[in-house]
């Protein structure tokens, strides 16, 4: 007969087998189920529209996850040239937003905020992201950075078109009263520089609104201020600020510049009235000039107006600016 203690032995070692069995069984199961949330993740990660990355910075510069979304916006057998190439992002990134990101992956970019930059595609075009980056640090220092970039680019273009909205007149597409008035406060307030300002208003407006309705009056508003168009620069803009009046603000200007532009609209007019069939634009011309901006715009607006009415005195017996 087999003795009571062997029996028991037997008999636990067969439920501890058991018991770890069991337990082996959950521990596969349970990691099944995370290979398969991680395969689903995986996929809902390939499948997104964002490109989503990881870009190692120490020891050595390399992707190690590029999403097949990049290919997509940007261009074919970009991820493999990626992997060749970690820098290639440089290559692609508008010269305006270089330094944006070289300061994200020198640690030197505020990475609560999201970032605008702009990549160019295989065809040459440039497209707005929208990225939220993460740094990743080993022991305090910057290791790689990951994170989710987004194409903006048809937001960014109404953006654009909104705020273009916002700081030009409708009928003639140049500045409107808004963003004239913000730029001559800027140099009264904030900024000094030498300012040039003509203020330019058109003779019999209300005469042919009066005579030909207010639909030839705007014809006349409109060519009137392509010919001040003429004159726009990066430095010299023009707003209309009333209904038949035009101020052209030029920064960092001198006298003989501002004579140079007050003759050169003198003679663009004659020349447009000479070659002009249906209208004969009079407009009286006002300049001003202030060596020093700060405090000083009121003045120089006040200056350049009177100049302006004495010039439209002497047109007061011209004929009408339409034959």
């Amino acid at each position: 007969m087999f003795s009571a203690i062997p029996i028991v032995l037997l008999t636990a070692s067969a439920v501890t087998v058991l018991i770890l069995m069991a337990i082996v069984w959950k521990m596969v199961m349970y990691y099944k189920q995370k290979i398969a949330s991680l395969e689903k993740i995986f996929q809902l990660v390939e499948r997104s529209q964002d490109i989503i990355y990881h870009f190692e910075i120490k020891p050595d510069f390399e992707y190690k996850y590029l999403s097949p979304a990049i290919e997509k916006v940007l261009g074919t057998n970009l991820i493999e040239e990626s992997k060749k190439n970690p820098l290639i992002a440089f290559d692609r990134i508008h010269p305006d937003d270089y330094n944006i990101l070289l300061r994200k992956i020198s640690g030197k970019l505020d990475y609560t905020k999201p970032v605008r930059q702009r990549w160019k595609n295989d065809e040459g075009t440039y497209i707005c992201f929208e990225e939220f980056v993460t740094p990743v640090y080993e022991n305090g220092e910057l290791t790689a950075v990951q994170g989710i970039i987004r194409n903006v680019d048809d937001k960014a273009a109404l953006q654009r078109e909104l705020e273009y909205k916002a700081t030009h007149d409708s009928l003639t597409d140049v500045f409107n009263r808004e963003y004239f008035e913000s730029r001559m406060q800027k140099y009264n307030d904030c900024e000094d520089i030498s300012a040039g300002l003509i203020i330019c208003d058109l003779d019999h407006l209300k005469m042919i609104n009066d005579r030909h309705g207010h639909k030839m009056g705007d014809r006349l508003i409109v060519e009137a201020a392509s010919i001040l168009k003429q004159v726009a620069a990066e430095n010299t803009s023009v707003s209309r600020i009333g209904g038949d009046e035009f101020a052209i603000l030029i920064e960092y200007c001198s006298p003989e510049f501002l004579d140079e532009l007050v003759h050169f609209l003198h003679f663009e007019i004659h020349g447009y009235n000479q070659n002009s069939t249906e209208f004969n634009i009079s407009m009286s011309i006002g300049p001003a000039y202030c060596e020093s901006s700060l405090g000083s715009m009121e003045e120089l607006f006040k200056k350049a107006d009177q100049q302006m009415y004495r010039q439209k005195h002497h047109h007061n017996n011209a004929c009408p600016s339409i034959r």
